[in-house]
């Protein structure tokens, strides 16, 4: 009886252990493969918006791209501004829906669809248009991150991983202004900032919110620029002295709060 307990119970601690791995396994290849299934759909969208598009001459089509430069962005205003008055609407969804593909994978590129709102649009409307783009897209990218990211950082990075999750949960209720400053300031890339939040365990209301208003500073700076888009050689000839002190002085603001509750904190201990 007792050799008959043991076997059994080896074979039920190889039936609980090897279904664990083959879980895992599973579960990570359903990741990989969703992400691909996304990135397949946000392609068919791009494709659609571009055979969507009215019939281009053929000196025009080389211009239909997605910019690299600001003379990319140049020629694709140019373009795209013959035809906005006509079909509205669907240069303000090619813009839509690129931006966001563009955020949600992590593109470079996002600056000069900024710089190119604020040529075509009105500066509410464009301004609107790309915190909303840019609160989209960062959200979806930090929904693939959660997905994969996560599961990637714990498995080879185990220690960093809960090193990282315990100083946000130590600022677990500051984490909104924190999200403010760091879109507000250039010491992290948007794109860093989307791929390492969801994996470091900040919440998605957060996140999302401090995304949407913390953008609107610089997007002020690109789209102002992009009023004068003609006149610009370069991505960084948007910004200025001014334009970057400004920044930093709405960065130390969002921070205020968090310092004001310190003080308190610490008079009341």
């Amino acid at each position: 009886m007792s050799g008959e307990r043991r076997t059994m119970s080896s074979k039920a601690n190889v039936k609980s252990g090897v279904p664990r791995a083959a879980n895992n396994e599973v579960s990570t290849r359903r990741a990989v493969i969703t992400v691909g299934l996304i990135f397949i759909a946000s392609l068919t969208a791009l494709f659609y918006v571009y055979t969507s598009f009215p019939e281009l001459k053929k000196d025009e089509r080389q211009y239909m791209k997605l910019p690299l430069h600001i003379e990319d962005a140049k020629n694709l205003g140019k373009l795209l501004e013959r035809y906005k008055d006509l079909y509205y609407f669907q240069v303000m969804a090619g813009l839509f829906i690129t931006y966001i593909f563009l955020q949600t994978f992590a593109i470079p590129g996002s600056i000069f669809l900024s710089i190119l709102s604020g040529f075509l649009f009105r500066f509410p409307i464009a301004l609107l248009l790309v915190c909303t783009c840019s609160a989209i897209g960062a959200t979806l990218c930090y929904l693939l991150s959660s997905l994969l990211g996560r599961r990637l950082l714990y498995r080879y990075f185990p220690e960093k991983a809960r090193a990282w999750t315990i100083i946000v949960t130590k600022h677990h209720d500051n984490l909104l202004n924190y999200m403010l400053f760091l879109r507000m300031t250039p010491l992290l890339p948007n794109w860093f900032i989307n791929l390492a939040s969801p994996v470091i365990g900040v919440p998605m209301m957060p996140f999302t919110v401090g995304t949407f208003f913390g953008v609107a500073p610089p997007s002020f700076v690109a789209i102002q620029a992009g009023q004068t888009l003609h006149n610009l050689t370069s991505s960084r000839d948007a910004w200025s002295w001014n334009s970057v002190i400004i920044l930093c002085v709405f960065a130390l603001f969002s921070l205020l709060p968090v310092l004001y509750k310190q003080k308190l904190k610490k008079k009341f201990e």
